[in-house]
């Protein structure tokens, strides 16, 4: 690292030294501009560092809420609001009993500059909470949701801070969280985004990241000659992002080898077609099973329970041309990608948020596969979430065609601007440094424009 960007590092690392996700984000982000910040003309760039890796405010709040037992239970919420410069806040909220602050800080870390690369007007933040959707009924999710959103709503606003979904909220939770914000305001406005279409949502949003994902890997391949059509794929997950990763990776033709959740994975060698993907979608949707299931309708298919103890993950040890890690960060270590790069895998694009860790990211590097990282890749949702703002500034609902359009169009400049970032300042198809060069430059400029705020 550059002497400048190193001291940022170091101050980091003391200043918050129990947060190894944002450890790790913040690591690869320095890394990538370290030639940025090493040009002499732009010194300038130091000055601003050191205020992007620090939120503008880190909000922490408990959560009473009753459960059906009758029973008061406490879980801590959390939204991150870390740069304003180009926008209102903007970022999922994650319910998941794993969420802490070094999560929650490196998601939103990423948010800055995912939201940069869209081209549309917002900041970056993140937030939710430690509590676990799963078991619990839908009488106590709406008390959870109402109880979470009478803090939170002290915080945001259309003009603000505009919070979606992330892990383990879905349309139903932001309706809820929706509803108790509008009670306690007492105004209907664009404050949540992921909403149902009938108050306010877009068309698209629940399909966005997935197809999001897709296009940009369908630009990736255009770009080097080829096509998604007939490539076998290798699909980590089964929430939102997975499926509709699922659903247009066989629209344009490609065929899906695997899925899986935190209990196990499907290794489905005949591929995972429409009718099996319908079914996948009712049983995690409808039903909220297990994978294992899918054997028992599919006994064909190979099934793997998974412990999280392994020292790595079966999924990512299958022959295919690409791979989308679509669950959670980290979920591919060093032995999953020697796994993929010994595979034949030509191309990795990431659904989930840093699915990849630094060790991971330099073997593909090393073995020249065609990396993009999240905050490229995954900006699908996000996008559309911003055209969900626009929609609801003009009172107005587009239309699919409409919304998938623009979708596209965001995708595909994403991937010139990043490409033309890479050429510029790294390696050609140097995905991970273009993306957060591209993030970095119109952030930055921004801050400074401002007076370094």
């Amino acid at each position: 690292m550059h002497k400048a960007t190193q001291e940022v590092y170091n101050a980091m690392l003391q200043k918050d030294p129990n947060q190894p996700e944002l450890h790790q984000a913040v690591k690869v982000f320095l890394n990538s501009i370290d030639s940025v910040v090493a040009d002499e003309p732009r010194i300038v760039y130091h000055k601003v560092l050191d205020r992007l890796i620090e939120p503008e405010r880190t909000i922490i709040f408990r959560i009473p809420w009753i459960d059906d037992n009758g029973k008061l239970q406490i879980n801590r919420g959390f939204r991150i609001q870390q740069n304003s410069s180009l926008g209102p806040y903007k970022g999922g909220l994650r319910f998941h009993p794993s969420v802490n602050l070094s999560i929650l800080r490196f998601l939103a870390f990423e948010q800055v500059f995912k939201n940069s690369l869209t081209g549309l007007p917002m900041g970056g933040g993140k937030g939710g909470a430690d509590f676990n959707p799963k078991g619990k009924s839908d009488n106590e999710i709406m008390k959870f949701c109402q109880s979470f959103m009478t803090e939170l709503a002290k915080h945001i606003g259309s003009n603000t801070d505009v919070p979606a979904g992330d892990m383990g909220v879905g349309s139903r939770e932001i309706g809820y969280l929706f509803g108790q914000y509008k009670r306690i305001q007492n105004e209907v406005t664009g404050v949540l985004t992921g909403k149902g279409v009938s108050f306010g949502g877009s068309l698209i949003r629940p399909e966005a990241t997935g197809y999001g994902l897709i296009y940009m890997a369908q630009a990736v391949l255009k770009g080097e000659g080829d096509t998604l059509e007939g490539k076998k794929c290798l699909v980590s997950g089964t929430g939102n992002v997975a499926q509709f990763t699922v659903q247009k990776i066989l629209q344009l033709g490609g065929k899906v080898l695997t899925m899986s959740d935190s209990n196990g994975v499907i290794i489905d060698e005949e591929g995972i077609d429409e009718d099996k993907l319908a079914y996948m979608m009712n049983l995690k949707n409808v039903k909220r099973g297990r994978i294992s299931e899918y054997i028992t309708r599919y006994p064909s298919a190979k099934y793997i329970a998974r412990s999280g103890a392994e020292e790595y993950n079966e999924l990512w040890n299958v022959k295919a041309d690409c791979a989308f890690p679509c669950a959670t960060q980290n979920e591919i270590n060093e032995i999953d990608a020697q796994h993929i790069v010994k595979n034949g895998v030509k191309l990795v694009c990431e659904g989930a948020n840093m699915p990849t860790n630094i060790e991971g990211q330099q073997i593909f590097k090393k073995a020249g596969i065609l990396y993009v990282p999240g905050k490229a890749a995954n900006a699908g949702g996000v996008a559309v979430s911003g055209l969900e703002m626009s929609q609801n500034s003009e009172r107005l609902s587009w239309t699919k065609e409409n919304v998938d359009e623009k979708l596209q169009q965001i995708m595909e400049t994403i991937y010139n601007n990043i490409s033309e970032a890479a050429d510029t300042y790294s390696t050609h198809n140097n995905f991970t440094d273009g993306a957060n060069i591209a993030g970095f430059l119109k952030v930055a400029d921004a801050m400074i424009a401002q007076g370094y705020v």
